[in-house]
């Protein structure tokens, strides 16, 4: 497939590596105007994967018609012990303002992809039916704003030393960090490294919360709940059950009663 001539970001060409960010650009499907970019952590991405891939999309395209774009990271674990799981593949599909993702680890990088995604037109499915529920006459949910999504940004360690020589986990998160901004930070002589990263989060309600957590396939969500207004965090129990923790300081909970 030819790259699409308007993406100002790729070399003329099918599997067109992205000058900017040395990624693979398959390109924009003309009839749904998709992007498919394909990423290579620690691999070369072949042609025969690419051509895979987008022989691949219409199990998408036939779910998510409305689908803009599709990043698939291709990672290679170089340990010779993860053999069983050298190869993972990671699928994030943006339609809109909704964000769903998907990953599988394998032997090879093709079981990767065909394990992937499954998961994903599962969740893709979900989030269909789930909409056709809201047209039936269900309470009307209101779309969280992701925002847009940033290829992912390399972080380096840094070594966090407190003004009296010495070094802890509260410095080493002590720092500002701006929107989708993130630091990796060693702790002394210990093995221990630290990432932060902040998150801008419009409140949203528990059961926007769970919906999110099964886009995305986590077993936790952190979210600010907008009934309280509290940081908290719905996690994934049994079967359909699920959690919910919530955070307060003694302060504020003494201010309410």
């Amino acid at each position: 497939m030819a790259a699409f001539s308007g993406y100002n970001r790729c070399i003329s060409g099918a599997g067109a590596v992205d000058v900017y960010t040395n990624r693979f650009c398959i390109g924009l499907l003309k009839e749904v105007r998709m992007e498919i970019v394909i990423t290579g952590r620690h691999t070369q991405i072949k042609q025969r994967f690419r051509d895979v891939v987008e022989s691949k999309m219409n199990r998408v395209t036939a779910i998510a018609p409305d689908a803009q774009r599709i990043q698939i990271v291709l990672n290679t674990e170089g340990n010779p012990r993860q053999a069983d799981t050298a190869k993972r593949v990671e699928i994030t599909v943006v339609a809109g303002s909704t964000v769903i993702r998907a990953e599988a680890s394998s032997t090879d990088q093709y079981s990767a992809l065909d394990m992937a995604l499954d998961k994903l037109t599962l969740r893709l499915r979900r989030t269909r039916d789930r909409r056709k529920d809201h047209r039936r006459g269900y309470e009307q949910m209101v779309p969280v704003d992701l925002g847009v999504v940033e290829p992912e940004v390399e972080t380096t360690v840094e070594e966090v030393v407190q003004e009296d020589g010495t070094n802890s986990a509260d410095a080493a998160v002590a720092s500002d960090l701006g929107p989708g901004e993130s630091v990796e930070v060693s702790v002394g002589d210990t093995p221990i490294v630290i990432r932060r990263k902040l998150h801008i989060a419009e409140p949203m309600s528990i059961d926007e919360a769970l919906y999110e957590m099964e886009l995305i396939g986590h077993d936790f969500f952190l979210f600010v709940n907008k009934e309280t207004m509290r940081p908290s965090v719905v996690y994934r129990r049994h079967g359909w059950s699920y959690g919910v923790f919530e955070i307060d300081t003694p302060e504020n909970v003494a201010k309410k009663k």
